[in-house]
């Protein structure tokens, strides 16, 4: 990847739907350079095009990191808590967290519920603490691309 490679994803980041018109001026390219940039880019999947949700405008108000301690395999955590709509994402950690976790549910109480009585119970859950968002309406993913 060169500075005009990591433009172009600068600029993909801020707007994924920017036109190639408005792209390739940004980046110092003509609109066709740019288009040939940016496949080149996916072609060698460097990008990812993929549709991004909103859990809030979905009609879940309620987010939460779950931080989980665990006896055994954190992995046979992650699959089991893999199989449930409410999480978003499952990442193992080093440290004081053997497993974080997203939650997404519509209400403080689901989220409550989804806590003691589907991850608590999972086989190997020592200990959860939940982080709760506040005010969040969107995800953004932004990565350094320099």
């Amino acid at each position: 990847m060169d500075d005009i490679d990591r433009a172009i994803l600068r600029e993909l980041q801020a707007d994924g739907r920017i036109p190639y018109a408005e792209l390739g001026p940004k980046v110092g390219l003509s609109p066709s350079a740019a288009r040939q940039r940016l496949h080149r880019l996916i072609d060698t999947k460097v990008v990812q095009v993929v549709g991004v949700t909103d859990p809030m405008a979905m009609g879940g108000q309620t987010m939460a990191m779950l931080g989980l301690r665990v006896d055994g395999d954190p992995r046979a955590v992650a699959d089991a808590l893999s199989h449930h709509d409410e999480i978003v994402y499952a990442v193992l950690t080093s440290g004081t967290f053997d497993l974080f976790a997203e939650v997404v549910c519509r209400r403080p109480h689901d989220l409550l519920d989804f806590v003691n009585d589907v991850v608590r119970p999972i086989e190997g859950v020592a200990a959860v603490e939940n982080f709760p968002y506040f005010g969040i309406h969107t995800h953004r993913f932004l990565w350094d691309v320099d």
